[in-house]
């Protein structure tokens, strides 16, 4: 089975081979970041998230979003799920700017 690089791809479910809820066969290569995303978690102080265009913004925010929802079957193998924490799921609001014409000033 080929390792594949996710190019374009911004959801985590998808990158560790789930497709609306079931396991797939794909299998791309992701650089484990949730011991630091655990960190994050961890500390009670505000952070400001700031990445270069390209660099995985979406992505890391679709991570948090499903760290928070407690959907722990995405983390098997990683550090995030080898550690302490709870898994308790909290709502989450998400807005997208994505969809924004930057074209022009008017609504």
């Amino acid at each position: 089975m080929p390792l594949l690089l996710p190019t374009g791809i911004a959801k985590f479910s998808t990158i560790r081979g789930y497709d609306k809820g079931k396991k797939t066969d794909q299998v791309f290569i992701y650089a484990d970041k949730t011991e630091l995303l655990y960190n994050l978690l961890k500390t009670k102080s505000p952070y400001f998230l700031s990445r270069p265009r390209r660099f995985g913004k979406s992505l890391l925010v679709d991570t948090l979003d499903d760290i928070l929802r407690g959907r722990r079957e995405l983390f098997e193998g990683l550090q995030i799920y080898k550690s302490n924490y709870d898994w308790q799921p909290y709502p989450v609001i998400r807005l997208s700017l994505a969809a924004i014409d930057t074209e022009s000033v008017e609504l």
